[in-house]
């Protein structure tokens, strides 16, 4: 099992030098995926918790290429809808091949009402609007030759039908591992790529919601163990936690991949 890092590309704290020192630190503790986010239009509804600076993704992701060597690369998640379908895989598809096959182009169907509205595109089309741009990333990418891993984010009824059939994995985001399994047991999914949170505690975490990924570093290790079992072939950890101040202190974040990525290894190897 592969374990991947959604890292900050937005807030006060995000400059080009912060993140190019994520990169380093992700490549150097041996994570073998690094994401990042996606917001076009930072309206008031995203910006309490994603505000500028919001470096563009497949800028971000082209640069960052240029400074690993080999760590893949992807979006949790690319909002679908926001762009044209052929201007999207053009991107990927070229980010693939500039890259050397590192690529994962993970989607969704976005939330952020007042961003749509920003760029024109109808908030209640938006699953519909996902399903067909899948649907035309498939053909172009038949048409011209070479394709991009699809991660499909989501975990309504509609997001797990979408999964099934455009994507090359699901990926849930930052749910509790009792409500992955009951999905998993109910819907045949091709493949599993769940991003959970990372919040390290000193003490357990006796919640009975608690998400993955959230608790001392033995109950985050059991979730690893767990996601294992369940089929996961990547777990993406997400240390960010709402607070946008949190970016102008990345320390606290890499302390926690290090102690994790630490004990994983020492059992797994």
């Amino acid at each position: 099992m592969q374990l991947g890092v959604n890292v900050p590309n937005f807030g006060p704290g995000t400059d080009p030098g912060v993140l190019r020192e994520w990169a380093r630190t992700v490549e150097g503790l041996g994570f073998d995926l690094l994401m990042v986010s996606d917001h076009v239009a930072v309206t008031p509804d995203v910006a309490v918790r994603y505000p500028e600076p919001f470096h563009e993704p497949f800028t971000t992701l082209s640069w960052l290429a240029g400074t690993t060597t080999g760590l893949r690369l992807g979006t949790t998640v690319l909002v679908l809808p926001y762009r044209n379908p052929l201007l999207v895989a053009r991107m990927a598809g070229t980010l693939d091949r500039l890259s050397g096959g590192r690529f994962v182009l993970g989607v969704g169907v976005g939330w952020a009402r007042q961003e749509f509205d920003a760029l024109g595109v109808p908030f209640g089309a938006r699953g519909r609007l996902t399903d067909e741009y899948l649907g035309a990333l498939r053909e172009t990418w038949q048409q011209h030759g070479g394709s991009v891993p699809v991660w499909v984010g989501g975990h309504s009824e509609a997001a797990l039908r979408r999964a099934v059939r455009f994507g090359d994995a699901w990926h849930p985001l930052r749910l509790p591992l009792a409500r992955m399994r009951s999905v998993l047991a109910e819907h045949p999914v091709p493949g599993f790529a769940p991003r959970i949170a990372l919040r390290l505690t000193d003490a357990p975490v006796e919640d009975p919601e608690r998400p993955a990924g959230v608790g001392s570093v033995d109950q985050v290790i059991g979730d690893l163990r767990q996601l294992r079992d369940l089929g996961a072939e990547t777990v993406v950890f997400d240390p960010y936690h709402g607070d946008p101040e949190e970016t102008r202190r990345p320390q606290t974040a890499w302390r926690d991949l290090t102690t994790v990525t630490s004990q994983w290894k020492a059992e797994t190897t």
